[in-house]
C-alpha cells in the first residue's frame, strides 16, 4: 500500500529540506511525500489522494491567501481520520490554542525538530499497516 504525507508550505526550499531529511525513507518506499505551495493546492491534492493512503498532513500556518489555520477545518471535514500537524515560526499559546481548536493534533515550531517529526511519522505508518 502506498502511503502519502502531504506537506503544505509556501516557502520554496521546504520541499528540498523535507526530501533531504527523509531521503532514505523515500528511497526505500516507506512513504511518499506530496508538496503543495498553498492551502487551495493542498485541498485539491488531498481530494485526489484517497484514505487510508493519506496518513498525515503537515501545514505551515502563515501563507498568503488562505492560511493553514483557515485550511484546517476544511481538510478535517474532508479527511476526519487524517491527522494534521501545523508548523509555525511563532509557537505562542494563542496560535497553539487556535490550531488545536480547529483540529490539529500538534503544533511544531520552526526550525522543525525532525527527530520528533520522524517519531510521529513512524507512529502513523504503524497505524496504517
Amino acid at each position: 500500500m502506498n502511503v502519502y504525507i502531504l506537506v503544505v508550505d509556501d516557502e520554496p526550499d521546504v520541499e528540498a529540506l523535507f526530501r533531504q531529511q527523509f531521503r532514505r525513507d523515500l528511497r526505500a518506499g516507506r512513504f511518499q511525500m506530496e508538496f503543495a505551495s498553498s492551502a487551495p493546492d493542498a485541498l485539491k491534492l488531498a481530494a485526489e489522494v484517497r484514505d487510508p493512503s493519506l496518513i498525515l498532513i503537515l501545514s505551515d500556518i502563515n501563507m498568503p491567501g488562505m492560511s493553514g489555520l483557515d485550511m484546517l477545518p476544511k481538510v478535517r471535514l474532508a479527511h476526519p481520520d487524517v491527522p494534521v500537524i501545523m508548523i509555525t515560526a511563532y509557537g505562542d499559546a494563542e496560535t497553539r490554542r487556535k490550531a488545536i481548536e480547529r483540529g490539529a493534533v500538534a503544533l511544531l515550531t520552526k526550525p522543525i525538530d525532525f527527530a520528533l517529526l520522524r517519531q510521529e511519522i513512524d507512529t502513523r505508518l504503524e497505524k496504517a499497516a
